[in-house]
């Protein structure tokens, strides 16, 4: 199949991602990283699996993911907990999945991660805001999982500013101490290496409604796809997982923001999603940068240049 619209490092297509991804060649891709349709009691328009249905629904994208995978490669997992039908407890599908994953399909869990949205509005309405015996929902989980239990990865590359007290820390030294827990700090704390390692929760809310991309999609008169991926998440693990001209894989891409987020990080990627209208409103991500340097990608040298095919794809 051609795809519905390429760039200078990616394709996007528009079809069955199983379809799509069992032509593909084995251990080729360097990092899948992918939002999946969660198992919500209440459904969204593009469609959700049932919680009682979910592991027979996603084991034969998990098989093709792994086959796909360079043994180097990394499967990153946003999957979002839902609530057990008509009662205030949690679902457990979520967990049963990586079991799944790991036990049965062969990837190996390399760290589990944890995704705190702040916009994250309220719900159940009936447990949180009516009731109120619950609170709100604010954490999904993101499982990190590979081919085999070493796949390519340097936290040296997502390092984040350091504390002020680590800052003072630096500039005055340290002590050799013991503390309490019987941890050893030694003088080589204090040293500066340029960051400080990041924790395994990422906080990024996805109400991007000041967006450019926004903007344009209202201006079409077009739909806003109900469930973004922010972009904070793709480019957080594209630079922890992958270096530049690596190949990047989104199998339920949405509104692209992961092709988009690789393309500005000098990746390449390919995209995938059956829904066509979504699949066509994610041009305009890209129509966008080529078209205004105040949004350009960072790599203005390997420009959009948007290849795009009129034929509409189912």
């Amino acid at each position: 199949m051609r795809p519905a619209y390429s760039t200078a490092l990616g394709k996007a297509y528009c079809g069955d991602s199983l379809a799509l991804m069992s032509d593909m060649a084995p251990n080729s891709v360097d990092l899948v990283v992918t939002s999946p349709p969660y198992a919500l009691y209440f459904k969204k328009e593009y469609g959700n699996a049932d919680q009682a249905n979910y592991i027979n629904w996603f084991s034969p994208f998990a098989s093709e993911i792994k086959r796909i995978l360079k043994p180097t490669g990394s499967f990153v997992l946003n999957i979002g907990g839902t609530w057990a039908p008509g009662n205030p407890t949690r679902s457990l599908y979520h967990f049963r999945l990586l079991l799944h994953l790991c036990d049965e399909i062969g990837l190996n869990l390399c760290q589990e991660f944890f995704w705190y949205n702040p916009a994250k509005l309220p719900a159940p309405a009936e447990w949180v805001n009516v009731r109120r015996i619950r609170v709100k929902d604010s954490v999904e989980y993101i499982y990190w999982l590979g081919k085999t239990p070493h796949p390519k990865a340097d936290n040296s590359k997502v390092l984040q500013p350091y504390s002020k007290d680590m800052i003072r820390l630096i500039r005055k030294g340290i002590t050799k101490t013991v503390r309490p827990s019987g941890h050893n700090i030694k003088e080589t704390f204090a040293q500066d290496r340029g960051g400080s390692i990041p924790g395994n929760l990422i906080e990024c809310g996805n109400n991007e409604s000041n967006s450019n991309y926004f903007a344009a999609l209202k201006k079409k008169k077009r739909k806003i796809h109900p469930a973004r991926f922010p972009a904070e998440l793709p480019r957080f693990f594209m630079n922890f997982l992958t270096d530049e001209d690596d190949l990047v894989l989104d199998p339920f891409a949405g509104s692209n923001t992961t092709g988009y987020v690789a393309e500005s990080l000098n990746r390449r990627w390919i995209s995938m999603e059956i829904n066509s209208d979504y699949v066509e409103d994610s041009r305009l991500r890209f129509q966008i940068a080529e078209a205004n340097p105040s949004v350009q990608l960072e790599h203005p040298a390997r420009p959009v240049q948007l290849k795009l095919l009129n034929e509409k794809r189912g």
